[in-house]
């Protein structure tokens, strides 16, 4: 299990004062205050549907552009859950597998999909859009957990086809439907890209990440500020529901 060490450090994160300077602190607000999260199954179209609530607007606090991909801003709500990487079509590695729904102006890393449906397919980062990820313990930044990297010059792991080319990051790209509505937030997961797994646990965080392309002493895509998490200890509790 890995929860233990998902807990410690993000809760060590939350209490140290760089954690509490870093360049994430101008969207803290309610739009990243958790106050409720679901993972709902729907037997009769066999998907799964993650929820979440916030205490203000879901989604309406977006990013400001950096006008550069190096420092890009990126806000999302994260859940991590206790899935394995093989469940969402990736080769077998350690970390903690997330579904993250993010918005970001400054770059595009869902090429095959068209969220804002203009026919431009390199101009949708900030529209809010899917990742699956996957998360390490990482004390180079203040949030404590990056996306884990592979080498780029060595062989490539096994990714899905829906990975955003260019970037040596365990990170998908599935175009799963995502919707903002009030203080609610959805995503839609078709139960057969996970494996048909029901059986995992999540929990909810909301965070500020960086993008980072020229220091060598830190990750490419790091979790710079967390706002929130819905359990109060990461403890990864929660359980899917299933509907009638």
């Amino acid at each position: 299990m890995k929860k233990p060490l998902l807990t410690l450090t993000l809760l060590g994160a939350l209490t140290t004062s760089s954690f509490a300077q870093s360049s994430g602190a101008d969207y803290k607000n309610a739009d990243y205050t958790p106050k409720k999260a679901a993972i709902k199954y729907l037997p009769e179209l066999e998907t799964l549907v993650f929820e979440f609530q916030v205490a203000g607007s879901a989604g309406k606090t977006q990013p400001k552009p950096a006008g550069k991909t190096d420092g890009a801003p990126v806000l999302g709500y994260v859940f991590p859950t206790t899935l394995k990487s093989t469940d969402i079509g990736m080769g077998a590695t350690e970390g903690i597998v997330a579904m993250a729904l993010t918005s970001h102006p400054d770059f595009e890393d869902t090429p095959l999909w068209d969220e804002n449906g203009d026919g431009n397919y390199t101009n949708d980062g900030l529209v809010w859009h899917a990742h699956w990820v996957v998360l390490i313990k990482d004390s180079r930044v203040a949030g404590g957990f990056s996306v884990k990297e592979f080498d780029h010059m060595g062989a490539a792991p096994k990714l899905p086809p829906t990975s955003a080319p260019g970037m040596h990051m365990y990170m998908d790209s599935p175009g799963f439907t995502v919707t903002m509505q009030g203080n609610t937030g959805r995503v839609v997961v078709p139960l057969d890209r996970i494996n048909r797994r029901r059986d995992f646990k999540f929990d909810l965080v909301t965070c500020y990440m960086e993008v980072n392309a020229s220091d060598n002493k830190r990750p490419m895509l790091g979790v710079y500020q967390v706002y929130g998490v819905l359990s109060g200890n990461l403890s990864l509790p929660y359980t899917v529901a299933a509907t009638n």
